[in-house]
């Protein structure tokens, strides 16, 4: 099925980045999914299961269990260096953010538990200022927020179900101004909508030492309707620009197993399927002959994989120790690959702690970093990429609590 997608949302998302994962998916929502790179489905066991698999929350204490937290991401410039010649040279900012979740499971009642989740899951910036990736993209940004209610229903002792509506806010802006080039060329657009999805889980305990569990989120098409300002050539111009991004279907397979007591080891399989998105296509109201910023280009996106391991580790009775490691392979087509998000495979890294300060609250911290590897792009000598995106990465570190009562 061909989708859209627009300039509006062409490089998403809400405080993360290109560096984060796989297109503008940010897996990281919490202090142990920060701690696990993301490996927190089967082993989630806080209220950030709510979140990561909400079919875990059936075998949880009989209590409500809250949990807040807040990362703070930092994204090291990308540098672009031309194979043509040295004056397009151009380096993108660095970004800095600081991104609040926050997550809520209830009681038992008659078997089932709700859940809650408040969470930024896909979303990207990226800005080229003051050279020649700003002709492109001066700025592209997309903030995405999720709410989340789930209810889980156990089925006996070692098997659980989930589901729950996903409604999806999002707010996105882009420009792009090629007076860089002496073109007096440039577009101003800003947008917002609110869509809805679903998500499901299922929970399998064959014993007390393994967990089992399969989630799926679907997609959702976040379609905009807003007006843009155009300059094209000298005229002004604000038409009605309609146009749909994809937040892409995931799928997680994972197995956590206790190797001893005090060490669990998650493995996780996600698949994003970014293949929904095949084409960018801007459609503006009215029609202008000889619009640059109207033709459809070819996306043609592929669905990518991620493999994530995670560890947590019973120091004693107080501090849990974690760590993790990822890699995630990139969805973009190397003669698809422009300045609005210059994608390539990456390495995760992170390690992180929780400390019981009592029997109701835990404190937490975790770091995680994301290391983009270098993305070459000669296809064509004419075309507006003709070199190498390099130096590309992501540091998070995350702090959180989580109190039960």
């Amino acid at each position: 099925m061909k989708k859209k997608i627009s300039v509006l949302a062409l490089a998403s998302v809400v405080v993360a980045g290109s560096a984060m994962a796989s297109g503008w998916r940010i897996p990281e929502q919490s202090v142990d999914s920060t701690a696990k790179v993301g490996a927190n489905i089967a082993s989630s066991t806080r209220a950030d299961v709510a979140y990561y698999n909400p079919a875990n929350m059936s075998f949880m204490d009989d209590t409500w269990h809250t949990q807040l937290n807040a990362t703070y991401i930092y994204l090291a410039p990308n540098d672009y260096t031309d194979a043509r010649t040295p004056m397009f040279n151009h380096e993108s900012e660095a970004e800095h953010f600081i991104l609040p979740t926050g997550f809520v499971v209830s009681p038992d009642y008659g078997g089932a538990r709700f859940g809650l989740s408040v969470v930024a899951p896909y979303g990207l910036t990226k800005r080229w200022e003051n050279g020649y990736g700003q002709a492109y993209a001066e700025e592209f940004s997309l903030m995405v927020i999720e709410v989340n209610p789930v209810v889980s229903y156990s089925l006996g002792d070692k098997i659980s179900v989930a589901v729950g509506p996903r409604m999806l806010y999002a707010d996105a802006t882009v420009k792009s101004d090629a007076s860089v080039l002496g073109l007096p060329l440039s577009r101003d657009m800003d947008g917002d909508t609110v869509e809805w999805g679903w998500n499901a889980a299922i929970a399998v305990k064959p014993s007390d030492k393994l967990n089992i569990a399969a989630t799926y989120r679907s997609n959702v098409d976040l379609d905009f309707e807003d007006r843009a300002d155009l300059n094209l050539m000298g005229f002004m111009i604000s038409p009605e620009a309609e146009v749909s991004v994809p937040a892409p279907a995931v799928l997680a397979l994972s197995v956590a197993y206790d190797v001893m007591d005090n060490l669990n080891v998650e493995f996780t399989w996600d698949r994003t399927f970014w293949s929904e998105y095949e084409t960018l296509d801007f459609n503006f109201t009215p029609q202008i002959p000889g619009n640059p910023f109207e033709p459809a280009l070819d996306r043609n996106w592929d669905d990518t994989d991620a493999f994530r391991i995670g560890l947590t580790y019973g120091l004693n009775e107080k501090i849990d120790l974690m760590a993790g490691f990822g890699i995630d392979e990139n969805p973009i087509p190397t003669p698809n690959v422009d300045f609005s998000i210059p994608d390539s495979d990456a390495w995760l890294y992170s390690v992180g702690m929780q400390y019981a300060v009592s029997e109701k609250m835990d404190l937490g911290i975790s770091a995680l970093y994301d290391y983009k590897e270098t993305r070459e792009v000669k296809v064509d000598p004419a075309g507006a990429v003709y070199g190498e995106f390099k130096n590309a990465a992501a540091v998070l570190v995350t702090v959180g609590l989580d109190y039960r009562f």
